[in-house]
């Protein structure tokens, strides 16, 4: 039996790596679906699918109908502690622990200002920030992601973040 290490489009423009996997993952594997993952899971996964939309909704006030009816579509779900390398995307590691798994010791990624939470590297597209979590990853924190994305060309162009 293969080891199911993703969830979602096979060239997803954003990568949201995760240490652990939801439950159903064999069905979601085979038809990712946002709303599907969210009614099999528990509230901690609605909030992880939702701070992902977030991040990857071309438009930034409509990422409820993007998370139903796209996200998966765009965005991948990855378990495995190893950057997929092709297509070329955007890797997103949530949290400290999460990021000591892949053995990722020297980044260039810079945080977003002095003292964030967040941290880009343009060059291997490499987006670090705290676990995707409410608590942790708050809307005006994704509100930086989303402008640091957008400053990289990451959003259709005249979207805006």
């Amino acid at each position: 039996m293969t080891e199911i290490t993703r969830i979602g489009s096979t060239a997803p423009k954003l990568r949201l790596y995760l240490p652990h996997q939801p439950d159903g993952l064999p069905q979601l594997a085979e038809r990712p679906d946002a709303r599907d993952l969210i009614a099999r899971n528990t509230n901690h996964w609605r909030k992880i699918i939702t701070l992902l939309a977030k991040v990857a909704s071309p438009q930034p006030d409509d990422w409820r109908t993007y998370r139903d009816t796209t996200l998966f579509g765009d965005t991948a779900l990855c378990f495995s502690a190893e950057l997929e390398a092709t297509p070329p995307s955007w890797h997103w590691i949530g949290g400290q622990d999460n990021l000591a798994r892949f053995g990722i010791d020297t980044h260039q990624a810079q945080p977003l200002t002095p003292g964030s939470a967040i941290a880009i590297d343009n060059q291997a597209h490499l987006l670090l920030t705290p676990y995707p979590d409410y608590r942790q990853l708050p809307n005006v924190m994704v509100a930086e992601v989303r402008r640091a994305l957008d400053a990289q060309g990451f959003y259709p162009t005249g979207v805006g973040a």
